[in-house]
């Protein structure tokens, strides 16, 4: 199967073992924490596996929500909770200094020229 006719092959094989069931805990506020936990093929618990945590929340902005997440180094789901406010912190800090590189890089480039509506009409 290519990608968008441009040659480049995509794998949809399924990593049988690599799997993970997954658990939503959320506060109903701002946490949300995805527990993955480690299966088999057959569906059931993988416990030669530790379960992996990731955090979620949403942060308000003028042109709408903004998914934040981050991985949380935890064994536990108490840990996942102790780490959660500081990996959305670091998030946060991550995200905000990746648009400041984003804006500032796009400062350096030479100005676009506007060559008309970019807007393509049948028959013109």
């Amino acid at each position: 199967m290519s990608n968008g006719g441009q040659g480049q092959q995509i794998d949809f094989t399924v990593d049988r073992k690599n799997l993970y069931r997954e658990e939503s805990i959320t506060d109903l506020k701002v946490a949300s924490i995805r527990r993955l936990i480690p299966i088999t093929g057959d569906g059931s618990r993988d416990t030669s596996r530790g379960a992996v945590f990731v955090a979620h929340t949403q942060l308000m902005s003028p042109e709408g929500p903004l998914p934040l997440q981050a991985p949380l180094k935890a064994t536990s789901l108490e840990e996942a909770i102790a780490e959660f406010p500081g990996a959305m912190e670091q998030a946060l800090a991550d995200m905000v200094q990746h648009l400041k590189k984003m804006r500032e890089e796009q400062q350096q480039q030479p100005p676009h020229r506007d060559t008309g509506s970019r807007i393509i009409v049948p028959g013109r």
